[in-house]
């Protein structure tokens, strides 16, 4: 099952049974399914409340990706910056839109196996990413 709230901010306007189906098969292109996944829309100043309290970092984020990952099974918490989303849209000259839904799968993605953190992986996750884009596209003009 998942799960889409907001707190401190308006939710976003996402079509949550096409997002999860969306989700579901980023998922099983990794083998996975999903099972309990819980998506919290915030503002910056939570975001970094929950930076600071659970992972001692002090900066904003547009996602932190709680991983209760069991077996082949996805399993977290996703806490979500909209505020972030937005600059970060502004700043790569992107669709709000399309910034919103990648930062969605990149904790997917994180749940999935894949980091981006090290040498070489930021490419992997990103390319990632646009691989999974391009699958909600195909789905949405189905």
């Amino acid at each position: 099952m998942i799960t889409y709230n907001s707190e401190g901010v308006k939710m976003p306007k996402i079509k949550k049974r096409e997002t999860t189906a969306w989700i579901r098969a980023v998922a099983a292109t990794y083998g996975r399914k999903v099972g309990e996944i819980g998506y919290m829309f915030v503002d910056d100043e939570k975001i970094l409340e929950v930076n600071r309290e659970y992972l001692n970092h002090d900066y904003y984020t547009d996602i932190i990706t709680f991983d209760y990952d069991e077996d082949d099974v996805l399993n977290g918490d996703l806490v979500i910056s909209l505020d972030t989303v937005r600059s970060n849209s502004e700043q790569q000259n992107t669709k709000y839109e399309e910034e919103l839904f990648r930062v969605i799968i990149h904790g997917i993605l994180h749940l999935c196996g894949i980091n981006d953190k090290g040498q070489g992986e930021r490419e992997i996750m990103e390319a990632a990413e646009n691989k999974a884009l391009t699958m909600l596209r195909e789905m949405r003009n189905k």
